[in-house]
């Protein structure tokens, strides 16, 4: 007998793995049911790489969103990014130990102490809202690669120089 795991299923446990981050869930549920994002910490299960969106854009040869958020897909194997439009950043998720090595031009990491605007996974740019999944949250626990961001934001770079 094959199992089928739905999308909704898969958000759900996604929520359930953010919510895990902290101790009042309750708060961050009433937070993402008032605005697009609650503030969740970084630094326990996952630390998170702000890039701004010029060099997210030259890596992906667009500043169209849905070019970006394919490019974005792709180039991070499906990793979790979480879109700011009104601060023009994303935000890829990595492994919290990623924070304590981080080192590349153009980027923060942020780990243990920092706050993250996190928007309730499903939000997606079709919604309209501040901040949304430019990769959707897959699955819990499952983040971004530290060496393919790295190798994307190099790639923006790399472009954003060469082509001006």
């Amino acid at each position: 007998m094959i199992t089928l795991t739905t999308g909704a299923e898969r958000r759900l446990a996604a929520e359930h793995w953010l919510l895990s981050t902290v101790q009042d869930r309750k708060r961050v549920r009433a937070e993402w049911d008032e605005r697009p994002f609650a503030l969740l910490p970084c630094g326990a299960l996952f630390a998170a790489v702000r890039i701004p969106s010029t060099v997210v854009q030259a890596a992906a040869g667009s500043d169209d969103q849905e070019d970006v958020d394919h490019y974005l897909a792709e180039a991070l194997m499906e990793g979790p990014v979480i879109c700011d439009r009104y601060a023009a950043r994303y935000y890829a998720l990595v492994p919290a130990s990623t924070a304590r090595r981080w080192d590349v031009p153009d980027t923060v990491c942020l780990g243990k102490g920092s706050e993250l605007g996190v928007p309730r996974p499903g939000v997606t740019a079709g919604d309209g809202t501040r901040m949304y999944w430019s990769v959707p949250m897959d699955s819990a626990g499952v983040l971004c690669p530290p060496y393919a961001v790295s190798q994307a934001v190099m790639v923006g770079r790399y472009r954003s120089v060469t082509h001006g």
